[in-house]
């Protein structure tokens, strides 16, 4: 049976976005079952955030952010979008994805358009032209946004993310029994892998054989 992880993510939080990169590279061709999950850092109508203009958020960036980012290959900037735009109608796109089995295309597509192109990902124009470049129905998409369809969906996420996870931050990923919050190297992702992946392979019963004297 494969490991499963969790993975608890904003599509603004930069150090979601940092973590991506080295996590996918640990778990690449290991037996593991990854499913990402939406969390909105501060749903509608929280104070949107504007680190474009906020003196102390760019030197973070500058600071951390971009040097970690050099680091570990992550090609990404501090989006020119002020402010930045809420990800409710954005993660709505994305239960609409996951049901037609593109998911993971669509988190790709939808980090890269914000921290690389700097599109404003709040806006459902722009949602949806990223949705077709992806091989989804433009139509049936704007429809299903428009209408809400998802947003049932996407309120029992926040609501499981908050008071089942109990997710305080992003990125959180739940690996097994570990639970590892913040943006981490890939190293670190292959610690927790190989612990968590042993304690599998140690707890998994015999498997049923015939010996050379013909016991069975």
């Amino acid at each position: 049976m494969s490991l499963k992880i969790s993975v608890y993510s904003d599509y603004v939080c930069p150090f979601c976005y940092l973590a991506k990169a080295p996590f996918e590279e640990a778990i690449r061709g290991k037996d593991v079952e990854v499913e990402w999950k939406p969390f909105e850092l501060r749903p509608s109508p929280a104070p949107q955030l504007d680190p474009v203009n906020d003196p102390q958020k760019r030197a973070a960036w500058d600071s951390y952010i971009a040097p970690a980012a050099a680091k570990w290959g992550v090609e990404m900037k501090l989006p020119n979008v002020s402010p930045h735009p809420y990800t409710g109608l954005a993660f709505e796109g994305f239960h609409f994805a996951a049901a037609k089995g593109k998911g993971e295309a669509y988190n790709n597509r939808i980090f890269k358009a914000f921290f690389q192109e700097e599109q404003n990902i709040g806006e459902l124009d722009i949602l949806t032209r990223l949705a077709g470049e992806i091989g989804l129905d433009e139509a049936e998409f704007r429809q299903a946004l428009q209408a809400g369809t998802y947003r049932d969906a996407q309120r029992e996420a926040l609501q499981h993310a908050f008071e089942e996870a109990r997710i305080t931050a992003v990125p959180t990923f739940i690996i097994g029994e570990e639970r590892l919050q913040g943006a981490a190297g890939k190293d670190v992702f292959e610690q927790v892998l190989a612990k968590e992946l042993s304690k599998r392979t140690a707890d998994a019963p015999a498997g049923l054989s015939c010996d050379v004297n013909g016991s069975c």
